[in-house]
């Protein structure tokens, strides 16, 4: 069965995609952090991020590190730290989170909720400064 990650992917559920390549693909977290959080994930179903093998991991970071350049031209904040917990979904993801304290980056703390609107506005002024 597809993860819901791969079902976002696919276009069977909608998301508010900021960047894509042949690899991998990335997408507003729906129950952010802080605004911008964004989800990057490998188009192959993969649970475990060092499952992946060496080459696929390394671009993979590459291409993270490009949505996190992007969201901080995008986004009022000090640095985007990255998390990778992934528990919750069988598919590796790594989060990137925009960050001006320690906290925001507390995944026990409320999520946030944006209008789709915004939502939108946010995902495309961080596709805008992607430099693929």
């Amino acid at each position: 069965m597809a993860t819901i990650f791969s079902r976002i992917i696919l276009g069977e559920i909608p998301c508010y995609k900021v960047a894509e390549n042949e690899q991998f693909f990335a997408f507003l977290d729906i129950n952010p952090l802080a605004k911008g959080h964004t989800l990057v994930v490998p188009k192959i179903e993969q649970d475990y991020i060092f499952d992946l093998d060496d080459e696929t991991l390394k671009a993979y970071i590459l291409f993270a590190k490009k949505v996190a350049l992007a969201i901080t031209k995008s986004i009022v904040c000090q640095r985007v730290g990255l998390a990778v917990i992934g528990l919750d979904v069988p598919h590796a993801h790594i989060h990137l989170v925009p960050l001006n304290t320690a906290n925001d980056i507390n995944f026990a703390k409320p999520k946030l909720s944006f209008p789709p609107e915004e939502m939108k506005a946010i995902a495309m002024a961080i596709h805008k400064n992607i430099l693929l």
